[in-house]
């Protein structure tokens, strides 16, 4: 069996932004288990992955997400439709991140939720790998 993405952890300012958020991106995703301890909590996804979220306590638990140090930099997430993901964050007002690649074999997009998180939607145009995993020299 391959290696496969079954959950990531992030540490958010607001547990509800972030759910809206990714509940525009990833409509068919749900709430799968929620609570509270210490903190508010949530795995977001779907029976074989989610994203694991927990709510800081204050603003000295937040990673900055500008690929300065080690932590959190960003998620890919392959989509069917990246228009689509795109046009409902671009509706939400959600920011769009640079992307600078020209690829005849994958389109991608990135995004900033509320807490200056990184997301990447990619679509791939091929369904060989060979094709979609080809990067410069």
């Amino acid at each position: 069996m391959l290696p496969r993405l079954e959950h990531a952890n992030l540490t958010v300012r607001d547990l509800e932004a972030t759910l809206k958020f990714l509940g525009i991106a990833f409509p068919a995703w749900q709430i799968r288990h929620a609570g509270e301890n210490d903190r508010k909590w949530a795995h977001f996804g779907v029976e074989d992955h989610y994203l694991a979220l927990e709510e800081a306590r204050d603003e000295g638990e937040l990673q900055t997400g500008q690929y300065l140090r080690t932590g959190f930099n960003h998620l890919g997430f392959v989509v069917d439709d990246l228009a689509a993901v795109s046009k409902r964050l671009l509706a939400a007002g959600y920011a769009e991140g640079i992307d600078t690649e020209d690829h005849p074999y994958r389109k991608r997009r990135y995004f900033y939720d509320l807490d200056g998180f990184e997301w990447e939607f990619l679509e791939y145009l091929s369904e060989n790998p060979e094709e979609y995993n080809q990067y410069p020299a």
